[in-house]
């Protein structure tokens, strides 16, 4: 069983009302416990001609490991990241699609630890990540509370992507 996670209007790597985002979207795969997104990085976000800028695979990765932590559904569980490694083993190619895929790695509740990964079209792995996600402390994301009716799944299956 999948189901599509919600995304949020102004979220760099995920927003559907900012100019500037990346619009990637992301599915829940239950059966093999991975989150996946595909999407599509524009050469204004390279770092040298053809290549997505390290800070934007980082961005990816980051949000994707988040993301694994509602694996089942639970699309109110808030997080911030504390740690995140990433391994960049090869170039990531802008006007190419690329697929995100995220797991669990330890669910604590609390703190977590999760992964990602950055795959081309042929399943070549260009980074990885591994992460240590946490539940935010009382009133970092008061905010959220105004955004939050605004949180939601996009119409369109796998919705709109950020090509060039």
């Amino acid at each position: 069983m999948s189901d599509r996670q919600p995304t949020s209007r102004y979220c760099f790597v995920c927003g559907r009302d900012n100019p500037k985002s990346l619009r990637a979207r992301w599915v829940n795969d239950r059966e093999t416990r991975q989150v996946r997104a595909t999407v599509s990085v524009a050469e204004e976000y390279n770092g040298y001609p053809g290549i997505v800028h390290g800070g934007v695979v980082s961005a990816l990765l980051d949000e994707t490991a988040g993301r694994a932590l509602m694996l089942e559904g639970d699309f109110d569980r808030l997080w911030v990241t504390v740690r995140l490694t990433v391994t960049f083993r090869r170039p990531t190619p802008t006007r190419t699609p690329l697929t995100l895929v995220g797991w669990v790695v330890r669910d604590g509740g609390r703190r977590s630890e999760t992964a990602a990964e950055v795959r081309l079209p042929d399943g070549t792995v260009t980074a990885t990540c591994e992460a240590l996600i946490a539940r935010p402390p009382d009133g970092m994301l008061d905010g959220w509370l105004e955004e939050r009716e605004h949180w939601r799944v996009d119409e369109e299956p796998g919705g709109p992507e950020k090509t060039a």
